[in-house]
């Protein structure tokens, strides 16, 4: 029987950026369209068939551990039943997703490395997925993985070219300008978002607790060219600030959410 792969998600960061949110509940616990991101992020990871994950927690890690404990509650219509004396509750039209979660304490000042490092006993000698619990994007899960099984190395990091906000100068010799013009797809650099694939040996590049995964292995992988980028053209967001937050909850009320790929 074919082992499906595991999925890591990072959720233990303080999420500072967006302290209007995440001075109440971690960052991967705010809300879009009533639901936390991360709930969102599982979502589409379970839309190609990936339902086993580890949550890597830190920053008020209870948060996350109550409300999966309390999942069926959120999903489901409940009558508390106090005619007997005694409290009956009566779930009806129960529905959870099939998911395997694992959350773990993997500490509040642990670097994104060391977290993963911490959960290696639970994702085993096998290749795994990981991605930030902030962010969004239609990535075809399917395709990355097939991608990462092609050519064979030890990591897959996804890319996606967030472009320029701000029109953009064109300069030539001596300072003069050749053109002004509006921004286009074409500008910006490509920029990590996320949606890796790893082997297991990824562990042999992650010292402790205060190894960055974006620092010293993933730089270690560059120079062994053990790491090959998949480039994502479609959508993806980020959540770091409040507006960014908006923008993306905006799309879901919209009902123009690019990255529900479920249905």
């Amino acid at each position: 029987m074919e082992v499906k792969v595991k999925v890591v998600i990072l959720a233990g960061g303080f999420g500072t950026r967006i302290s209007e949110e995440s001075d109440l509940r971690p960052k991967p616990m705010i809300e879009i369209g009533g639901m936390p991101i991360l709930w969102h992020i599982m979502k589409v990871y379970s839309a190609y068939g990936f339902h086993d994950f580890i949550i890597c927690a830190g920053y008020k890690q209870h948060i996350i551990k109550e409300w999966f404990a309390d999942y069926f509650l959120h999903t489901s219509d409940i009558t508390f039943d106090y005619t007997s004396g005694e409290r009956k509750v009566i779930i009806h039209n129960k529905h959870t997703e099939p998911w395997r979660v694992t959350v773990v304490d993997t500490g509040l000042e642990t670097e994104t490395g060391g977290r993963i490092k911490k959960v290696k006993d639970y994702i085993g000698e096998e290749e795994f997925m990981v991605t930030y619990g902030d962010a969004v994007g239609n990535i075809d899960i399917n395709r990355l993985i097939e991608f990462h099984k092609s050519h064979g190395k030890i990591g897959t990091m996804s890319m996606f070219n967030f472009g320029q906000n701000k029109g953009v100068v064109e300069v030539g010799e001596n300072g003069m300008i050749k053109a002004f013009r509006e921004k286009s797809n074409t500008d910006g650099n490509l920029i990590n978002i996320g949606f890796m694939v790893f082997k297991p040996e990824i562990f042999n590049y992650i010292d402790n607790d205060d190894t960055s995964l974006e620092k010293e292995p993933m730089e270690r992988l560059v120079e062994e060219q053990q790491l090959i980028g998949y480039v994502h053209d479609g959508y993806w967001q980020c959540m770091d600030t409040l507006r960014e937050k908006r923008q993306i909850e905006a799309l879901w009320n919209q009902g123009n959410a690019p990255w529900k790929v479920w249905e």
